[in-house]
């Protein structure tokens, strides 16, 4: 029986997979002129403290003072903002370790209710970006959060934005304002929150197929314009942090940290800290991008395809978990007889009156006790 449910739990795994690969393929490699899934978080500004006047809070908010970190927030949506309270303090620590660096050690967040209110809240001189559900202006030490997204009115994902702005106040912290390239910056923004992972590996998938990569190069002060390239820019760029960040180059990950927050420049901290430059660290990314990706051509062979055979393959699953079931209760039913055996000889059923109308009931001769014989249509049969 054992066996079985693992095989039932395989089938379950198996149909789970097949789901989310038809959930990301289903829409087909992206063109250059479609939208981005997904639009940019922000870029972080980085703009002198002392030329950026920060405007007073609205009348009406709460202030929540945790000793390092200082929250506002309307009254009205306290169970939406006391999630991020919770976890702040797990998530600061988890970005030390990561650079290897103290960081985070004062922090103001606002949240607004819609994005013309978080313009409101933010800088004159430098106003949030009209795609923006959040920014992180890092020399102040403050990140501005909506609660709506700035079009549609959807509401976002608030404890993802919420990780990725607090994440470019700690990288400032961390290497004391040096320069990073945009790709890092970003990149690491978004492996940190956590944020699109199917997304990013659909984009990934298609930069692959189309050879669309964008060089990492071209990808240090500012990303493209074009919608599908800045997908597919923030997709590789968390994907290269990744790669940077792989258990056997945790020190080396901390040593490019250092020598940055030293003076040293970034693609010279990163050749020091891994031994090659740049361009042999891509290269040797791009490698491993197609090793895990090698079985993209067959999933975007054709979506209709993997929709029909994901339909036979929940069709099969629905029938062997029946088939399953049946042998289940079979199962439970010989484990009874055999329990009802070994208790021993059950005791002899009353004598039944027979019925002038009906089949007549009498005990079996030499048949095992508690089977009786049945007479109909003048032949006699033995109830099993």
């Amino acid at each position: 029986m054992a066996r079985l449910w693992m095989r039932s739990a395989a089938a379950t795994a198996w149909v789970v997979a097949l789901v989310l690969a038809w959930l990301c393929i289903a829409a087909g490699p992206a063109r250059a002129d479609e939208p981005v899934a997904s639009p940019p978080r922000d870029v972080p500004f980085v703009v002198p403290a002392a030329t950026l006047s920060v405007p007073p809070l609205p009348a009406n908010y709460q202030r929540r003072d945790v000793g390092w970190m200082t929250i506002a927030y309307p009254p009205s949506i306290y169970e939406r903002v006391q999630p991020l309270i919770d976890e702040a303090p797990a998530f600061k620590a988890r970005l030390a370790d990561a650079l290897g660096q103290p960081v985070l050690e004062h922090v103001e967040v606002r949240i607004a209710r819609t994005a013309d209110d978080m313009v409101a809240m933010a800088p004159a001189e430098a106003p949030p970006f009209s795609y923006a559900s959040g920014i992180a202006y890092s020399s102040l030490h403050l990140v501005i959060l909506s609660l709506t997204a700035p079009t549609g009115a959807e509401p976002t994902d608030l404890e993802s934005v919420f990780r990725h702005e607090l994440f470019h106040v700690a990288l400032e912290d961390a290497v004391r304002g040096h320069h990073v390239p945009l790709w890092f910056n970003e990149g690491m923004a978004i492996y940190e929150s956590g944020e699109n992972r199917l997304i990013r590996i659909k984009t990934l998938w298609d930069a692959s197929l189309s050879r669309t990569v964008i060089p990492l190069s071209e990808l240090d002060r500012s990303f493209p314009s074009q919608h599908y390239e800045v997908s597919i820019a923030y997709a590789e760029s968390a994907d290269f942090v990744r790669f940077l960040l792989r258990d056997q180059d945790q020190l080396r990950f901390a040593g490019l940290i250092e020598r940055v927050r030293g003076g040293q420049s970034f693609d010279r901290a990163l050749s020091d800290s891994y031994d090659v430059d740049l361009r042999k660290l891509e290269y040797q990314w791009r490698e491993d991008m197609a090793k895990r990706y090698t079985f993209a051509p067959i999933l975007a062979s054709g979506s209709l395809v993997w929709v029909a055979a994901l339909a036979m393959v929940c069709v099969g699953y629905v029938r062997k978990r029946r088939r399953d079931r049946a042998t289940v209760a079979r199962w439970e039913q010989e484990d009874a007889l055999r329990a009802a055996a070994e208790r021993g000889p059950a005791l002899e059923p009353p004598s039944l009156a027979p019925d002038p109308h009906g089949p007549r009931v009498v005990p079996t001769t030499g048949a095992p006790p508690g089977l009786p014989k049945i007479e109909h249509d003048g032949s006699w049969h033995t109830l099993h």
